[in-house]
């Protein structure tokens, strides 16, 4: 947009790009000096004008402390305010449609051009999902059941997922059915006579995304997501199947099980689901992909390992954790993910930008820089900035407003939460 704010951040002080040689006074020996005097009064008037906040605000509209909203890959925002869901451009902030009332919903979810709505829900029962289109917000249909997707897929999935003391995860009981977006029919389903954990596998070449399902009896089951079909199957160790265990990295499939005398890490051909290699875990806790490689965490630190080998490429003993957003990665100092180290270099196990004391904004900023904000103390202002490899420290962009939070980001949006019930969008913009 030709309004947009650009910030050029190759200049850290103000000084120009370049200098010229020293030449003649820009002001001959005749020139008035009065003249001269006004000039100078109103270039330090002009001086002393407040700077211009880096970000705009775009739009904003109210919305409920519990209410949800999402942004889409093509620039949308979806908010459902006070059960009224709607969609608005992110550029202008244009209202694009408006659906009906409805009952507010956890979560929206998006897949196979749908919002995927699940309502609040007090007790047992099920309250189903409904689908309404991204484009224009007209409902499609409602079904039994909690709608996924798996990522790199299409293909909608009506589970029942399967709750527990830690939570509602990928572990689901029952039928697996794949949904027709269209009509919300079912198109094939795959029975699952006790639990199971469910992921998705990438396929080779342009087959495109898998289902890989761990079964409570050890079966782990290879299947095309298209058909259903069944491609392989084995038994597998025994193990606390969980949303992280297995794990996909590489294309390969790690699973962290019990072994002799300690736990062990194999890993599995995504084809055939043969057995490539086994090792000591060595204490670690969670396995989880970082770029190329797949990232161990314990308490002993995190190490990096090839996935086709094992090999050990780099170890970092103070790193617990690992998150991704958008391209970038940040590592931390617990499990929790509350001690932030800073955004990395997964190839080289490098910090790379140091994150103490920031968080990351949810989304995505452009070519792996990653928007972060900081609060001093709580009611104070809070601070964004953003990080870039190659540059030690967060840049600072601005403030935002007393109780801002619960932020995500798109290239040139930032969208937050305020503490007076609104939701803003703020545009930015980024050089250098």
């Amino acid at each position: 947009m030709s309004d947009t704010v650009v910030i050029d951040l190759g200049l850290e002080r103000g000084e120009p790009e370049t200098y010229d040689r020293p030449g003649r006074s820009a002001f001959p020996g005749w020139f008035p000096a009065a003249l001269l005097a006004v000039l100078v009064l109103f270039t330090a008037s002009a001086s002393a004008q407040p700077a211009k906040s880096p970000l705009r605000e775009v739009f904003s509209l109210q919305i409920g402390p519990a209410d949800a909203y999402a942004l889409t890959d093509n620039g949308r925002l979806l908010a459902q305010t006070f059960g009224l869901l709607s969609s608005y451009d992110l550029e202008s902030g244009r209202t694009l449609w408006e659906a009906g009332q409805s009952t507010p919903a956890y979560r929206l979810r998006l897949g196979g051009g749908l919002v995927l709505m699940r309502p609040w829900n007090v007790g047992m029962r099920d309250p189903g999902t409904t689908a309404v289109s991204v484009d224009d917000g007209v409902s499609r249909w409602t079904r039994a059941g909690q709608v996924i997707t798996l990522a790199g897929s299409p293909t909608l999935l009506a589970v029942t997922p399967r709750r527990s003391q830690a939570g509602v995860g990928r572990r689901v009981e029952g039928p697996i059915q794949a949904v027709d977006p269209r009509t919300g029919e079912t198109r094939w389903s795959v029975p699952v006579p006790a639990s199971a954990v469910l992921t998705g596998l990438p396929g080779p070449g342009d087959s495109g995304t898998r289902m890989l399902l761990v079964h409570d009896d050890r079966r782990m089951e290879v299947r095309d997501l298209v058909t259903g079909r069944l491609l392989a199957a084995r038994l597998v160790p025994p193990a606390d199947y969980d949303p992280a265990n297995p794990s996909i990295v590489g294309g390969l499939i790690l699973l962290r099980h019990p072994g002799n005398p300690g736990m062990e890490i194999s890993a599995y051909d995504p084809e055939t689901l043969r057995n490539i290699w086994t090792m000591p875990a060595d204490g670690a806790y969670e396995i989880q992909a970082c770029g190329l490689l797949a990232c161990l965490s314990g308490p002993e630190g995190m190490r990096a390992i090839d996935p086709l080998t094992g090999d050990v490429r780099w170890r970092q003993p103070s790193w617990r954790g690992l998150a991704q957003f958008g391209a970038a990665y940040v590592a931390y100092g617990s499990p929790e993910h509350t001690t932030t180290l800073g955004l990395i270099d997964p190839d080289r196990g490098a910090l790379e930008v140091d994150l103490t004391g920031w968080r990351p904004v949810s989304g995505s900023g452009t070519d792996g820089r990653l928007l972060v904000t900081r609060s001093l103390e709580p009611g104070s202002r809070t601070m964004v900035a953003v990080a870039r490899p190659g540059e030690r420290r967060p840049r600072l962009l601005a403030d935002l407003p007393s109780g801002t939070g619960d932020c995500q980001a798109v290239p040139s949006r930032l969208v937050c939460r305020t503490m007076y019930g609104q939701l803003v969008v703020w545009a930015y913009g980024l050089k250098g």
